[in-house]
C-alpha cells in the first residue's frame, strides 16, 4: 500500500504542473530580463505551467534591446511565453524607463503584485513567484508597504506570516533556511519589538513549514542571541538574561520532539553552515534552519554564502509564494548581465512546494 501511495504522488506530480504566475517585478528594474532568461531553460517548463503578470511589450522590448548585445544568454521570446496583460493608464507606460526606478514602475510593479494575488486567491494559480521590486519606487506611487511579503499578507487576511530564506550549496547539496524573527524595520526598533510572543509564532511558523514543505518532523533550530556574545551574561546587553533565555526554555519543555540550540552568539552561528555550505568535513550535524533576530543578522550570512541562489520563501499565506532574493540592480539594468540563477531557484522551488501541497491533498 505504502508504495502504491508513493507511486500515485509521483505519477501526480508528473502528470500536474503547478500553476504558477510569475511577477515582472519593476519594469525598470533586471526583472524582464531575468524572466526571459529564467524561462528560456527548458528544466522550467517540464516542471512547471509559468504565466507571467506584466506586460508583453515591455518583455518584448527587453528582449530586443537584449538581442543586441554580445554574448548574451539565451533569452525566451515574449511571443512564445503566456503572459497576463496588466492594465493600468497609459502614460504611467510611457514614463517607464529602464534603468530608473520612479513613481510610474512602482505603479506597474504594485498593479503586477495586486493581479498575482487577486488570480492567485481566485484559484487561477497554484503559487506566486516575485520579481524584484523598489519599495522607494512603491512609496512614490503612493503605496506604503514595507516590501512584498507585507502586501502579500494583508491581501490574503493573514497576520501571522514570516519570511523564510532556501538554498541548496552547489558544493555539498546541503540545504539552508533561514527566518527572520523581525524583517524590514530600523535597526534601533528591534530590541522593541522582539517579544516572546513574536518569537513564539515565528517558531510555529517555521517548524509548520518544516513539517509540511520539507518533511522534518523531529528538526534541529539553532536560535540567535540579540547582543554580541549573546549579552556576556547580562554584561553586553540584558534582553538574553530578562527574557530570551527564558523563552527558550519554555520553547524546550513545550517542544520535546524538536532540538533547539542556543541563544547563539550571532558571530559564531553562522561557522557551522558555511562549513555545511562549502563542504567542510569536520562539520557534524548543522541545524534544519537558523532563526536571526533581525534583518541582517540572517541575510548578511545568507547573502554571502548563496547570493544567486537563495529564495525568499513566504510563510503562513494560503499558497506558496517564492521569490528571488535580490533586488531591482537599476545599475546593470538593460545591459544583459544580469544573473538569473535565483530566479530559476525560486520557480523549481515554488513548483517543488506547491507539487508536494497538491499531492498530499489528493493522496492523503
Amino acid at each position: 500500500m505504502y508504495q502504491n501511495n508513493q507511486d500515485n504522488l509521483v505519477n501526480f506530480c508528473k502528470e500536474n504542473r503547478p500553476r504558477l504566475v510569475l511577477t515582472l517585478g519593476d519594469p525598470a528594474g533586471i526583472g524582464p530580463e531575468v524572466i526571459l532568461k529564467a524561462l528560456a531553460d527548458p528544466e522550467i517548463s517540464k516542471k512547471s505551467d509559468v504565466t507571467v503578470a506584466g506586460n508583453r511589450d515591455l518583455l518584448a522590448q527587453t528582449y530586443h534591446r537584449l538581442n543586441l548585445t554580445e554574448n548574451l544568454a539565451a533569452l525566451a521570446n515574449p511571443d512564445e511565453l503566456s503572459v497576463s496583460d496588466v492594465q493600468f493608464d497609459r502614460e504611467i507606460k510611457g514614463e517607464i524607463i529602464t534603468g530608473i526606478g520612479n513613481a510610474a514602475s512602482g505603479a506597474a510593479s504594485f498593479a503586477y503584485m495586486e493581479y498575482a494575488i487577486a488570480q492567485t486567491l481566485a484559484g487561477k494559480f497554484d503559487g506566486i513567484v516575485t520579481g524584484p521590486i523598489a519599495k522607494s519606487a512603491w512609496k512614490a506611487a503612493g503605496y506604503n508597504y514595507p516590501g512584498q511579503t507585507e502586501l502579500l499578507a494583508q491581501k490574503s487576511g493573514v497576520d501571522r506570516f514570516g519570511m523564510l530564506f532556501v538554498a541548496r550549496s552547489p558544493h555539498t547539496n546541503w540545504i539552508l533556511r533561514t527566518i527572520l524573527g523581525t524583517t524590514h524595520i530600523p535597526l534601533r526598533q528591534v530590541a522593541d519589538i522582539l517579544t516572546p510572543q513574536l518569537l513564539t509564532q515565528k517558531l510555529d511558523l517555521l517548524v509548520e513549514c518544516l513539517e509540511k514543505d520539507f518533511g522534518i518532523y523531529r528538526g534541529r533550530i539553532a536560535i540567535a542571541g540579540l547582543n554580541p556574545h549573546s549579552g556576556e551574561q547580562g554584561q553586553l546587553g540584558h534582553e538574553e538574561q530578562d527574557w530570551l533565555i527564558p523563552w527558550l526554555d519554555q520553547e524546550r519543555q513545550k517542544r520535546p520532539q524538536l532540538q533547539l540550540d542556543g541563544p547563539i552568539p550571532p558571530d559564531t552561528m553562522w561557522v557551522k553552515p558555511g562549513q555545511a555550505w562549502y563542504g567542510n568535513s569536520l562539520i557534524q550535524n548543522p541545524a534544519d534552519a537558523y532563526l536571526a533576530l533581525y534583518h541582517d543578522q540572517g541575510l548578511i550570512p545568507v547573502k554571502l554564502m548563496a547570493f544567486d541562489r537563495a529564495v525568499n520563501t513566504s510563510i503562513g499565506l494560503p499558497f506558496v509564494r517564492t521569490s528571488p532574493d535580490h533586488g531591482t540592480a537599476f545599475d546593470i539594468a538593460g545591459k544583459g548581465i544580469a544573473d538569473a540563477t535565483s530566479t530559476k531557484a525560486a520557480i523549481h522551488l515554488a513548483a517543488e512546494l506547491v507539487s508536494k501541497r497538491l499531492a498530499k491533498k489528493n493522496y492523503q
